[in-house]
């Protein structure tokens, strides 16, 4: 989860480079509850990890060099 479409857009790029993530990341916008206005919104990028081969304490670190934060379904 990310402040920004920007700060989303940068993480998805570098997840490749920093994780060797083949699939590019789905970037989806989550808007806040009765919020229109696209400044109130998050992003998430979605990656998907079905073999566990991401550690989830270096995800986190790397989410926050965009103070942003993981999260799992």
């Amino acid at each position: 989860m990310l402040p920004d479409r920007d700060a989303a857009e940068e993480a998805a790029e570098a997840l490749g480079e920093r994780f060797g993530v083949r699939e590019e990341p789905q970037l989806v916008r989550d808007a806040l509850a009765g919020e229109d206005d696209a400044e109130d919104a998050q992003w998430l990028v979605v990656v998907e990890d079905p073999d566990d081969r991401l550690d989830p304490k270096e995800l986190d670190a790397f989410a926050a060099q965009w103070d942003g934060w993981r999260e799992e379904p």
